[in-house]
């Protein structure tokens, strides 16, 4: 079980981050995190997430002109910016990840609604699980949704099956230009136990 001080480090006193320390992000530590990550679960271990973490100059403009005004300028500054892409084939790839159903694509070839569903709820999930193993390691994040999923799909991933989930930028950030923290719903207004 983690100790108080982990849950924190995950949790309680990780931030939501805009301005970003002058500190790099090295390809290693980029490895590292999609390492720690991998394992977590998904529906039918479908995996739909596909990465690209933005680093070099002339990519992270591509991006920048795909995002909101609001957005592009902490996206510039960060030291990578990860655009989490949702594979909306990943079920050609079931036969590998999930052996033991060897018809496993079967359930969802043909079925468009069942496809995007499951690509967008697991790559949700895997683009948290990335956030998580990023502050495990000792990087914050800035998850964003202020783009334009046309352009980024048109500049990233074009002629292929992935469309754009969500963006998250992360390296070192600036905890001195932090916003006050916000509330948070108590238990009773977002839970029951029934």
């Amino acid at each position: 079980m983690l100790n108080q001080e982990s849950l924190d480090l995950l949790f309680s006193s990780a931030r939501t981050h805009n301005v970003w320390l002058d500190k790099a992000v090295s390809d290693e530590q980029i490895q590292a995190i999609y390492h720690a990550m991998k394992w977590a679960p998904t529906s039918a271990n479908s995996c739909p997430a596909r990465f690209v973490f933005v680093k070099s100059a002339e990519q992270k403009e591509k991006l920048v002109a795909c995002m909101s005004p609001g957005n592009a300028a902490k996206t510039r500054q960060a030291p990578v910016t990860v655009i989490i892409g949702m594979d909306l084939a990943f079920y050609e790839k079931l036969i590998k990840l999930f052996p033991h159903a060897p018809d496993a694509r079967s359930w969802f070839e043909g079925n468009q609604a069942n496809i995007e569903a499951t690509a967008f709820r697991n790559s949700s999930l895997q683009g948290a699980y990335m956030m998580m193993a990023a502050r495990a390691l000792g990087l914050d994040c800035g998850p964003m949704s202020g783009f334009d999923a046309d352009k980024i799909n048109a500049a990233f991933f074009a002629d292929t099956p992935v469309k754009v989930n969500f963006v998250c930028s992360i390296g070192y950030g600036d905890a001195e230009k932090l916003f006050p923290r916000s509330p948070r719903l108590d238990f009773d207004e977002a839970c029951q136990i029934v």
